[in-house]
């Protein structure tokens, strides 16, 4: 029944948008302050809009919304592998370099190894947030805010955990990530510590908490992606709060108000995000205070940032991938795909910018 009123209250909220949305910026001529070279492009597959590629050393596993799940050597673009789902993604892969797992439109969870699909599981809901495989196990987070762990070997059940929250969740990518040796998700406006080899909570941060009289108005979620540096782990809580927390104490170690729709990242300084009207800005890591914001991407639809070095790279939905200056934010470069919107966050492998179009086309970029 949850996941019936999140499907409803998505297509309340496309409907409302629709028809308000302001006309996007337009983008000025620029000089390029820096060089990024477009190294290699690879065909994946369209449809998808779930985050849709993880890195593991110096391979990346790409998912397309069609239901393709690639393997590619990060330094060619070369296939280590290639396999179907056999169905459309509802999320993109896990992966830990050697098991990649993805959830279907038909609530199946698929792991996938050396081009062969080794094990497929039913879910009792669908999920939106990509599979973690991590120590030999793939863990879920269904929308129904269930956490469930399978042995990634065999598929075999070993756990499932909840927590009730409220009715409506949001159909995008939610919190999974791995602390050491704590499984950290986003349930509700909690952020929870878990053990993963058994289930049990340890801790439990709370970012935000429900208000207003009906469920839209109390709907409250953490969105991803996450920012992990170190112990810390830096989410935003859907349109309310942004906060960063002690993962091993599962303790808030700062909070601010924020009115962003995605997730967050960032490096030992900062932590990079996009406001409400597509504004791209930053917080100071140590405390949470804002350090700058601008509005010269009003309104691009703008995917979250990704920390690159001196810059920050977001995609927009006409395909442009831009570099900001981490300092300021001022526009930096501008990196061209091929004109589709750009799905999820783009990703970091050593010094290749990754980046996925809608319509399924994998960019790598190094900066020169």
């Amino acid at each position: 029944m949850r996941a019936l009123f999140a499907t409803v209250f998505v297509v309340l909220l496309s409907a409302c948008s629709s028809s308000t949305r302001p006309k996007p910026a337009e983008l000025q001529a620029l000089v390029p302050l820096i060089g990024a070279k477009q190294v290699w492009v690879s065909p994946i597959g369209g449809g998808g809009s779930a985050t849709p590629v993880t890195v593991v050393d110096n391979r990346v596993a790409a998912a397309g919304g069609n239901g393709t799940v690639a393997v590619l050597d990060v330094g060619t673009g070369a296939d280590i592998w290639r396999v179907s789902a056999g169905s459309k993604l509802t999320t993109g892969a896990g992966f830990d370099g050697h098991l990649a797992a993805v959830v279907t439109d038909r609530n199946e969870l698929v792991a996938m190894a050396s081009g062969q699909v080794v094990w497929r599981q039913r879910l009792a809901a669908t999920a939106y947030t990509n599979p973690l495989v991590a120590g030999q196990r793939v863990f879920v987070l269904t929308a129904d805010r269930v956490v469930t762990a399978y042995d990634g070997n065999t598929g075999a059940r070993l756990w499932s955990q909840s927590r009730a929250g409220e009715p409506l969740v949001l159909r995008q990518p939610g919190v999974l990530l791995a602390v050491g040796d704590t499984l950290v998700a986003g349930l509700s406006g909690r952020l929870v510590g878990f053990n993963p080899s058994s289930g049990s909570i340890q801790w439990e941060a709370t970012i935000a908490v429900p208000r207003g009289g009906n469920d839209i108005e109390r709907m409250v979620d953490l969105v991803g992606p996450p920012h992990r540096l170190g112990n810390q782990v830096c989410v935003r809580s859907y349109q309310v709060r942004l906060a960063c927390v002690d993962a091993q104490r599962g303790s808030v170690v700062w909070s601010v108000s924020a009115d962003g729709r995605s997730g967050v990242n960032g490096d030992d300084t900062y932590v990079f995000g996009v406001e409400a009207g597509d504004k791209p800005t930053a917080w100071q890591k140590s405390n949470g205070a804002k350090a700058w914001t601008h509005d010269r991407l009003a309104y691009r639809g703008l995917t979250s940032p990704i920390a690159l070095g001196r810059t920050v790279a977001v995609g927009d939905a006409a395909g442009w991938v831009h570099l900001l200056s981490r300092e300021d934010g001022s526009l930096m470069a501008r990196l061209p795909t091929d004109g589709s919107p750009i799905a999820g966050t783009p990703a970091l492998a050593g010094d290749t910018l990754l980046a996925m179009t809608r319509n399924g086309n994998l960019y790598a970029w190094r900066p020169q």
